[in-house]
């Protein structure tokens, strides 16, 4: 039997789009620092404020 390699769920890195990428990026980092703001659970604001950390570090070394 030949290994099959199956194109469901494949991930396409975000920093191939070139100067999408850096748009596509900043408003996510925005999207979850608003969410973080507004949101009154700890737990959340955690994870929401850990995303934003992430999306601004990939931006840090795009740009």
């Amino acid at each position: 039997m030949e290994n099959q390699y199956c194109k469901v769920g494949a991930v396409t890195p975000i920093t191939n789009e070139g100067s999408q990428a850096v748009h596509l990026l900043e408003y996510q980092y925005q999207n979850f620092t608003e969410k973080a703001s507004k949101i009154n659970d700890d737990k959340l604001v955690a994870f929401f404020e850990l995303k934003a950390q992430k999306i601004k570090k990939v931006l840090e070394n795009l740009i």
